[in-house]
C-alpha cells in the first residue's frame, strides 16, 4: 500500500487493536554491510509503525548518523517510504562506525535520541551492529546521568526516558546468524549466483570446460553450499567443512567420471573462506592449476564478488523483511524494562522472536568451533537448516559404485501430475540419485496417470537427471488426468513393472489422484504399496502444506513484472494497473503477491468483497492521486468472484476515476508457471523429494511381509508437506476433512 493509509477491512484490526504506539518514538538504522530486501524491512518498520500512531524517524548511515545527530535523524512519513520495495542495498544508508565503538560516540548518540525522546531502536544489520545495540542499551541508564550531570539534559527528561528498547533484524548476505534459518538478503544474492551460473553452463557446455566460481561466505558456506546443491555443482568447498588429505585426486577422479559419464561441464564452487583441514586456504586458482596439471581440462576461474549484494530483492526477502518488520515494532511495543533485547528470526515458516545475545553467542561459538577445527559442532551450531542442506547435498553429489549400492530390489515409480511447476524436474532429480543410492530401481512415468495406464514407464539411471535443477516446466510430461477411470490399468501396469512404490510430485489433481488410488486398494492388491505425494503447484492451493514447489517461481515472476509496471505507472502518473493472477480459487499468489509488489489492494475469493469495498477502493486511490505518489497497483485472483471479473473491475474503475486517473489492466496469464526455477524452489524441491524417498525406504521395509510388499494402512498413504516449522507426513485420508473439493 503506498499514499494514504488504505480502508481497512475490520479484521485485520483484532491482531493489534490493543497495542498503541501513541506517545512513543521509534527510530530504524541499518548497519554493517548491506543486503537486499533491507528496504523493505524499513517500509514496513515506518508503517507498521505509522498505522499503530507512533512517531518514527529514520536513523540516516546507520550508527554514525546516530552519533552525528542532525539532519541524520528525520522524521519519516507514509509516503517517504514509497517505492523503495523494489530497490536493492539500504535507501537510508549505512556505514562502519569506529566513534561508536567508544564511549564518547554512545554518550553523543543517546544524547541525540534523548532530544528527540526517542526510546525504541530497531537496528538492521549484522551480527556486530547487534551487539553494538544491546551494549548501548546496558549502559542507557549511566549514559543518561552522565548526560543530566554534563547539563546536556535536564531530570524530566532523563526520567522520562529512562529506558531503552532495541529489537534487531539481520540483514546479511551470508545467512550466518544463528537463531533463524534465513537472513534478510539470502534469497537474492542466490538468485543472483544462480543466474551467474545457469549463464556459464551454457558456455561450458558448448566448450567443455570446467569453472571455479568463488562465492562470497568468509566465514560461512551457507551460499556456496545452497548454489551448490541448486546448480548440481560437482565439488563445493566451504569452511565448515574441510576436505580431508588426499582430497585433490578424489575430486579429479570424480572430474574425470563424470566426463566419462557423457557430462560435458564441470562447476565447482568456492567459498571465499574455504579452507582444507590444516587451516590452510583453498582458493580459485589453486584449484584450477590443479585440474589442468591433473585433468587437462581447459579451465576458467569466474569470482563473482559485489553482484551478489546488489540487484532487486527477490519475493522472498522482500515478505521476509515486510514480516519481520512487523513483528519488530510489534516486540517494541511489547517490550518493558526487564524483557531482554530480541531478535526476529525466521524458523521454517514463523517469524519468532529471539534472546538477542544468546543468538550472538551462538554465532560466536560457531566461529570458535570452526577455529578450534572442531567442524562437527561447527555445522549442528548454524542450526537445523543448515544441517539438512550439508547431509542433502552429501547425498545427492557423490556416485556411489554399484558393489557399494545397499541391494534392496525394489522398484520405485516417479511421476508429475497436474501443471507444470517450476522446480519439479529437481524434485525428480533429488529423488532419482537418493533411491539409487538408496538401493532401489527408479522407474519414470511420462504424462503423468495418462502415461501410466498407457504404459510409458521406463527405468530411469543416475546420468539421465544430471543438469535437471535449473530447467522449469516438467521434462517427464505431466497432465491434469485422474487416475479413477483407469484404475485396472494402472494395476495392470504396476503388476508389469513390480512397482513396490510410488512417488507423486505435482499439485491438486495429485492429491485427489492419490485420494482415488489409495480407496481402491481394497479392490486392487498392486495398488497396497507405499505411496507419497510431494506438492507441486504455482497456486499453493494444497491442503496440509504451508508451501509448495513452484509458487516460489510464480511469486517471482509476478513481482518482477509488477515492478516494470509499477515503473510505466509512475512515468505516466495517474495511471492505475489492475493485474489478474493465476491460483485457481487460491489467493496466494495475489496476496503474497501483492505484498512483495506494494499493492493498493488485492481482491481474493477467500475474502468475499462487494460493490462498497471497491467502491472505498477507487476512493483511496482517488485520495492517492493527490499525494505525490500518482499510479496505483490492483491485484486480482482469476477467481476470485464471478461476476467481478477484471473486465468488470477495469471498467468500474475507469468510470468511477474519470478526471482523476486511467486504468489498464494486464493478465499475466501462463508466464506464471514457467522460466527457470528460483534457488529457493530447486533446494525446496530437493530437499522434500530426498525426504519423500527416505520415507519410501524405512516404509517399504515395514510393510515387507512373506517376500513381498503389502501396505494398506491410511499412513502408507501420505502427503509431504511443510507445516509451520517442520516437514510432515500426513496421511491423505485425514486430510480429506480439510479440503473444499469445489
Amino acid at each position: 500500500m503506498a499514499g494514504a493509509a488504505a480502508p481497512k477491512r475490520q479484521d485485520t484490526r483484532k491482531f493489534f487493536e490493543n497495542l498503541s504506539g501513541a506517545g512513543k518514538s521509534i527510530a530504524v538504522l541499518t548497519s554493517g554491510g548491506d543486503a537486499q530486501g533491507m528496504n523493505a524491512a524499513v517500509r514496513a518498520v515506518v508503517r507498521m509503525g505509522i498505522y499503530v500512531g507512533a512517531k518514527v524517524y529514520f536513523i540516516h548511515e546507520g550508527y554514525q548518523g546516530m552519533v552525528d545527530g542532525g539532519d541524520n535523524i528525520k522524521e519519516a512519513t507514509w509516503e517517504s517510504v514509497s517505492s523503495m520495495l523494489q530497490v536493492g542495498g539500504t535507501v537510508i544508508g549505512s556505514a562502519r562506525c569506529k566513534e561508536f565503538r567508544t564511549h564518547e560516540g554512545r554518550l553523543k548518540a543517546a544524547h541525540n535520541l534523548v532530544l528527540r525522546s526517542i526510546t525504541n531502536l530497531c537496528v538492521i544489520g549484522g551480527d556486530g551492529s547487534l551487539t553494538g545495540a544491546n551494549l548501548f542499551r546496558e549502559e542507557w541508564s549511566s549514559l543518561l546521568d552522565e548526560l543530566q550531570q554534563q547539563g546536556l539534559i535536564d531530570a524530566e527528561a532523563a526520567r522520562s526516558n529512562s529506558e531503552l528498547h532495541i529489537v534487531g533484524m539481520v540483514g546479511s548476505i551470508d545467512n550466518d546468524f544463528c537463531g533463524t534459518d534465513m537472513t534478510i538478503g539470502t534469497d537474492s544474492a542466490l538468485h543472483r549466483i544462480i543466474e551467474v551460473v545457469d549463464a556459464i553452463m551454457t558456455t561450458a557446455q558448448s566448450h567443455q570446460r570446467t569453472f571455479v566460481l568463488e562465492v562470497m561466505g568468509r566465514h560461512c558456506g551457507y551460499l556456496a553450499l545452497v548454489s551448490a546443491l541448486a546448480c548440481g555443482a560437482d565439488w563445493v568447498f566451504i569452511p565448515e567443512m574441510p576436505p580431508e588429505d588426499g582430497w585433490e585426486d578424489n575430486m579429479c577422479q570424480k572430474l574425470s567420471e563424470n566426463r566419462a559419464d557423457k557430462k560435458r561441464l564441470n562447476i565447482i564452487i568456492v567459498a571465499e573462506g574455504a579452507i582444507d583441514c590444516h587451516n590452510k586456504a583453498i582458493t580459485p586458482d589453486y584449484i584450477k592449476d590443479l585440474v589442468v596439471r591433473c585433468l587437462g581440462f581447459d579451465t576458467r576461474v569466474t569470482i563473482l564478488g559485489h553482484v551478489q549484494r546488489g540487484g532487486t530483492p527477490s519475493a522472498f526477502d522482500r515478505i521476509l523483511a515486510s514480516r519481520m518488520g512487523v513483528e519488530a515494532v510489534l516486540a517494541l511495543l511489547e517490550a518493558s524494562a526487564t524483557t531482554p533485547a530480541c531478535v526476529v528470526s525466521l524458523v521454517g515458516n514463523q517469524a519468532v522472536r529471539l534472546p538477542l545475545m544468546e543468538c550472538v553467542q551462538m554465532t560466536q561459538e560457531v566461529q570458535k568451533a570452526m577455529d578450534e577445527k572442531k567442524f562437527d559442532d561447527a555445522v549442528r551450531l548454524r542450526g537445523r537448516s543448515f544441517e539438512n542442506n550439508l547431509s542433502t547435498y552429501r547425498l545427492l553429489s557423490y556416485r556411489k559404485a554399484d558393489s557399494e549400492l545397499p541391494n534392496s530390489s525394489f522398484n520405485v515409480a516417479v511421476l508429475n501430475v497436474g501443471a507444470p511447476a517450476a522446480g519439479m524436474n529437481a524434485a525428480v532429480r533429488s529423488a532419482v540419485r537418493v533411491g539409487i543410492t538408496e538401493g532401489h530401481k527408479m522407474f519414470a512415468v511420462n504424462d503423468g496417470f495418462e502415461g501410466f495406464y498407457k504404459g510409458q514407464i521406463k527405468e530411469i539411471k543416475w546420468g539421465d537427471v544430471g543438469g535437471w535443477t535449473g530447467q522449469g516446466g516438467s521434462l517427464l510430461g505431466t497432465k491434469r488426468t485422474l487416475p479413477g477411470k483407469h484404475l485396472d490399468k494402472i494395476a495392470e501396469q504396476m503388476r508389469i513393472h513390480n512397482i513396490n512404490a510410488l512417488l507423486v510430485i505435482g499439485g491438486f489433481e495429485a492429491y485427489v489422484g492419490l485420494l482415488e488410488l489409495s480407496s481402491a486398494r481394497d479392490k486392487y492388491s498392486e495398488l497396497c504399496v507405499p505411496m507419497v505425494m510431494v506438492p507441486a503447484t504455482v497456486s499453493n492451493n494444497i491442503p496440509g502444506s504451508d508451501l509448495s514447489i513452484g509458487s516460489d517461481t510464480a511469486l517471482n515472476a509476478i513481482t518482477d513484472t509488477c515492478d516494470r509496471i509499477k515503473q510505466s505507472a509512475s512515468g505516466t502518473k495517474r495511471r492505475v494497473f489492475i493485474i489478474e493472477t493465476m491460483g485457481g480459487y487460491c489467493g496466494y499468489l495475489a496476496t503474497v503477491g501483492g505484498l512483495a509488489a506494494g499493492a493498493d489492494t488485492v481482491y481474493i475469493y477467500e475474502e468475499p468483497f462487494d460493490i462498497r469495498d471497491l467502491q472505498a477502493n477507487v476512493e483511496h486511490l482517488t485520495q492517492k492521486m493527490k499525494t505525490s505518489i500518482q499510479r496505483g497497483l490492483v491485484l486480482r485472483n482469476e477467481n476470485c468472484n464471478e461476476n467481478f471479473t477484471t473486465d468488470f473491475v477495469y471498467q468500474l474503475y475507469t468510470e468511477e476515476g474519470r478526471g482523476v486517473f486511467d486504468c489498464r489492466k494486464n493478465i499475466l496469464g501462463h508466464m506464471q508457471q514457467g522460466g527457470a526455477p528460483s534457488p529457493f524452489d530447486r533446494n525446496f524441491g530437493t530437499k522434500v523429494a530426498a525426504k519423500a524417498i527416505q520415507w519410501i525406504t524405512q516404509t517399504l521395509k515395514d510393510s515387507y511381509k512373506g517376500g513381498r510388499v503389502f501396505a494398506n494402512s491410511e499412513e502408507t498413504a501420505c502427503l509431504l508437506g511443510m507445516r509451520r516449522r517442520a516437514l510432515v507426513f500426513q496421511p491423505v485420508s485425514q486430510l480429506r476433512d480439510e479440503t473444499d473439493f469445489v
